[in-house]
């Protein structure tokens, strides 16, 4: 089983949906097969369909996001600053550009908010290292060199 790791907010986000989900979404969807259900012949009504689709594809997202949440783990984001985790949010210098960037799992990375995934080439990249350490990341042009300027 690969462990997905996750921010507290990233796993309350899970949650969150899941309940939705299960205690809203579900529930009005049934009402709307049983509407559809009053209007007699179903082969073709169209109604019944879109719900009876609607259902399967909200039954596929509830049984992935409790996949997720059972085997997740969730990350501290107050752990050591002497070297990089996931959790940690860092500085970094890479041709005279600062950056702040998030290590985080893969299922809440969104680059252009500051969040890498701690599988990608420059969340592996970081990983580990610590305050100091210049880094040869990949980029699509190459290489280039990123110094670790801090790491909280």
């Amino acid at each position: 089983m690969t462990t997905t790791y996750l921010t507290k907010q990233g796993l309350e986000k899970l949650e969150e949906e899941m309940e939705y989900l299960k205690k809203v979404k579900m529930p009005e969807i049934i009402e709307r097969i049983a509407r559809a259900k009053e209007l007699g012949d179903l082969s073709e009504n169209a109604e019944y369909q879109d719900a009876k689709d609607e259902q399967g594809f909200t039954a596929g997202r509830l049984a992935e996001l409790e996949n997720l949440i059972n085997k997740s783990e969730v990350i501290s984001q107050n752990g050591a600053k002497e070297t990089v985790n996931i959790g940690n949010t860092i500085r970094i210098n890479c041709g005279n550009e600062e950056f702040n960037y998030t290590i985080v799992g893969s299922n809440e990375a969104d680059p252009g908010k500051g969040l890498i995934s701690n599988e990608s080439p420059l969340g592996r990249a970081f990983l580990g290292r610590k305050i100091g350490e210049k880094v040869l990341v990949k980029i699509p042009r190459g290489e280039m060199e990123c110094e670790i300027l801090e790491i909280k």
